[in-house]
């Protein structure tokens, strides 16, 4: 399934059904970050930018998520991802070989985990529970959640990090993060995009196709999710969602290239194909048919 919205945030094109709900996993992290800034979240730039990451567990994510505890008078064992080893196949291979083990700080969630912990320090909220739906940060976020896309979350399940997972229709994910890429200068939206899109190696990490499209497009803010999902809102304030049905990742990037050219825009990165291999030498590659 694949929508696109205008700055209004109406329907302008679409593949398959754009109101099928569904669990947008970390596409949902622009959303989040920006209520735990209404919360009172004090950070700004590549610590802003990695609390809305998936990041690839590169040394310096690691660091920046140590960063952000510390403002916070608070150290690892405070986080509550589960123990993982860095997300990214190179990352996590560098890590492997410096003799790493899984660890919570690993976990590709654990910058939104740390913010979100300084986040309940900051308004003197227990940090035991801060996943807990009922607890205060928790229910700041959904109060964001539901402005930006027009209603509650359809279903509240547990994403792979233990915090809330708000399902909502495709097309309203792809409203909502339009909605605070034209957020008005000096607002926390405005601060939030411009965390993002200055510092796209912290949102994902130095080899993935979010910072390579965010690098290519000055102004766009692009954010994929597990089970693939990915959304992307362009600085007009139009945006772009895309739902592979069966959750294979393979197909993504092309969709979501295919989707920004039909939208005017031009570069290199949105005519990349997944090159597939047979005996390790490129045999094809994968296709739009839209």
């Amino acid at each position: 399934m694949a929508v696109g919205v205008d700055p209004a945030g109406e329907v302008v094109w679409s593949i398959g059904d754009p109101s099928t709900v569904i669990f947008p996993r970390s596409a949902n992290k622009p959303i989040q970050a920006l209520g735990m800034l209404r919360a009172g979240l004090p950070l700004d730039g590549r610590l802003l930018a990695l609390a809305s990451a998936s990041h690839s567990g590169e040394p310096f994510h690691l660091d920046a998520v140590r960063e952000i505890l510390a403002l916070a008078g608070l150290d690892e064992s405070t986080l509550q991802t589960p123990p993982s080893y860095p997300l990214e196949p190179h990352a996590h291979a560098d890590y492997l070989r410096a003799g790493g083990k899984r660890d919570p700080i690993c976990m590709d969630c654990s910058g939104k985990h740390a913010a979100m912990l300084l986040t309940c320090v900051t308004n003197e909220w227990t940090i035991d529970d801060y996943l807990d739906p009922e607890h205060p940060l928790q229910v700041e976020i959904m109060a964001t959640f539901t402005e930006l896309t027009d209603g509650p979350p359809s279903v509240v399940g547990v994403d792979g990090c233990g915090a809330p997972l708000l399902a909502t229709p495709l097309q309203q994910l792809a409203r909502a993060v339009g909605r605070i890429v034209q957020s008005p200068a000096g607002s926390l939206g405005a601060r939030l995009v411009g965390a993002m899109t200055a510092h796209p190696e912290y949102v994902s990490g130095t080899r993935r196709a979010e910072r390579e499209l965010m690098e290519a497009l000055p102004g766009v803010v692009a954010k994929s999710g597990a089970e693939s999902v990915y959304v992307a809102g362009l600085p007009d304030g139009s945006a772009y969602a895309i739902k592979i049905e069966d959750g294979g990742e393979r197909p993504l990037y092309a969709a979501m290239g295919r989707a920004l050219e039909l939208a005017g825009l031009d570069a290199p990165v949105l005519r990349a194909r997944p090159t597939i291999l047979g005996g390790g030498k490129p045999v094809g590659e994968v296709r739009t048919t839209f």
